[in-house]
């Protein structure tokens, strides 16, 4: 996935002159997770460049050239560090288009390596996306693998609006087969997509948690019960179609998520699924997530987040019913 990100960024930076990637560390160094690797030597310290220690200056700097016509894709070094830039990004990266009656388009992709499952120390592992699926004039997105890593990098880049890009950091290194057709066609932005077709019950999830969902699928039908998992991607906008549908056909759902339960994004999602194929359901919509507790830090992580047997026994749960 990392390199996939890499090759994204290296597209979009030859694409358009306009594109500028900056952010702590990832110039030189080509950031922390080396995901920008080679881009400054590719494309000159004038358009990938270091920025000071200073998330808020960082995203404020982002939405000053996005006014004056650049396209900007900085990164949050750590998805804990986003806090200080959430000003910045709620009031003016969200706003502006807005605020500006059209005349300010804030064409921002801000990377944000994000969730658990490297055991980091704290302030390096959290799971933002219902706050900024909250506020209205951001997109949000969350790859689950290497190829969508790649198309949903590009589509956030080229879109006119800003998108939080939500890069699960435990998927970094993970490897995938191309298609015959290498990156292939991409899929229609906003859209969700459904990973493993099943009939019993439908799990919903996104970033990391999707890999953990197919493994789930896998044991549970070593017991014949039979699976569907449905990748979200997209976060705001939420692709209800492609959800409503699998829930209706399966007519049990299980959302899975690493953050904390109260006010997550999977009570969202349970709403929608209701809201849309309440007819067709047999039992309550479940959610496996985070505990209402910080983001723990280290080997307490394991603890925190969900795992496969969590989400079995959901699964066994809404199947009594």
């Amino acid at each position: 996935m990392r390199d996939a990100l890499n090759r994204a960024l290296d597209t979009a930076l030859a694409e358009d002159p306009a594109t500028l990637v900056f952010g702590e560390d990832v110039g030189r160094l080509g950031g922390v997770f080396r995901v920008t690797d080679g881009l400054q030597r590719r494309h000159g310290a004038d358009r990938v460049f270091d920025t000071p220690i200073a998330e808020s200056g960082i995203v404020g700097l982002a939405v000053g050239l996005a006014m004056n016509g650049w396209r900007p894709v900085p990164e949050i070094q750590f998805d804990g560090f986003a806090y200080p830039a959430v000003d910045q990004i709620v009031n003016q990266m969200a706003r502006m288009h807005y605020r500006s009656r059209g005349a300010a388009p804030m064409p921002i992709t801000l990377r944000v390596p994000s969730f658990g499952g490297i055991q980091a120390p704290e302030h390096h592992g959290e799971s933002l996306e219902a706050l900024f699926a909250h506020v209205p004039g951001l997109r949000v997105a969350a790859p689950a693998d290497p190829l969508d890593a790649y198309h949903l990098l590009l589509q956030s880049i080229r879109c006119e609006d800003p998108v939080v890009f939500l890069e699960p950091k435990a998927r970094y290194w993970d490897r995938a087969p191309l298609p015959e057709d290498g990156w292939a066609a991409a899929p229609p932005m906003g859209a969700g997509r459904v990973v493993r077709a099943g009939r019993h019950a439908t799990l919903v999830a996104w970033g990391a948690m999707v890999r953990r969902c197919l493994r789930a699928a896998e044991l549970a039908a070593e017991d014949g019960v039979d699976l569907e998992v449905v990748d979200l991607r997209w976060l705001k906008p939420l692709d209800a179609d492609t959800v409503a549908a699998s829930a209706a056909r399966t007519r049990r759902a299980v959302v899975v998520h690493e953050a904390p339960l109260t006010a997550g994004l999977g009570g969202e999602v349970a709403a929608l699924i209701t809201e849309r194929a309440f007819r067709d359901l047999a039992a309550p919509v479940q959610r496996v997530t985070g505990f209402d507790v910080p983001y723990p830090a280290g080997p307490l992580e394991p603890q925190y987040l969900p795992t496969v047997d969590r989400i079995l026994f959901a699964v066994q749960r809404t199947l009594e019913y």
